[in-house]
C-alpha cells in the first residue's frame, strides 16, 4: 500500500467507526454527545497516526501480501493495534471524562469489543474490494 492509500484507508476506517462509537457511547454510557464527539475525534486523530505507523511496521514483519492473510494473522494484527491504543487512551479517557480508572476501563472494554470485531471485518472487506484502487481508477477515467 502506498501512502495515499494508507491515508484513505485510515480516514474511511475512522469515519465509519465514529458513526457507531459516538452515539453508542453517549447512549450506553450516559455521556454528553458533544463530549463523546470530542473524545472520539481526538482519539480518531491519534488512531489514524497509530494506524499508519502500526501498519507499516506490521507489513514489514508479516509481508505485504494483505489478501492472503489468514485468521491468526488478522487477529494478531487487530489485537496488537488495540493494545497500542489502550496504553494511550485509558488515562486520557479517565482524565477528560473525569471518571475513575475502573469506569474508563469498562468504557475501553466496550470500545475494545466493538473495535476488535470492526477492525477485523473492515480490513477483510477493504483488502478484498480495494476501494482506493477502484476510486483512483474511476477518477482517472473521468
Amino acid at each position: 500500500m502506498n501512502t495515499a492509500e494508507r491515508i484513505f484507508q485510515a480516514l474511511i476506517f475512522e469515519m465509519i467507526a465514529l458513526s457507531f462509537v459516538v452515539p453508542a457511547s453517549s447512549y450506553f454510557g450516559g455521556f454528553a454527545t458533544g463530549k463523546m464527539a470530542i473524545v472520539g475525534i481526538g482519539l480518531s486523530i491519534f488512531a489514524m497516526l497509530w494506524n499508519y505507523i502500526y501498519n507499516i511496521v506490521f507489513d514489514k514483519i508479516v509481508g505485504h501480501n494483505r489478501i492472503e492473510r489468514g485468521l491468526v494473522t488478522r487477529i494478531t494484527h487487530a489485537c496488537g493495534f488495540e493494545l497500542g491504543m489502550l496504553v494511550i487512551t485509558l488515562p486520557i479517557l479517565a482524565w477528560y471524562l473525569n471518571i475513575t480508572w475502573l469506569a474508563a476501563t469498562a468504557l475501553e472494554a466496550g470500545f475494545l469489543v466493538f473495535i476488535l470485531i470492526y477492525t477485523y471485518i473492515f480490513n477483510v472487506l477493504y483488502d478484498k474490494y480495494q476501494p482506493y484502487k477502484r476510486w483512483v481508477n474511476k477518477s482517472q477515467c473521468a
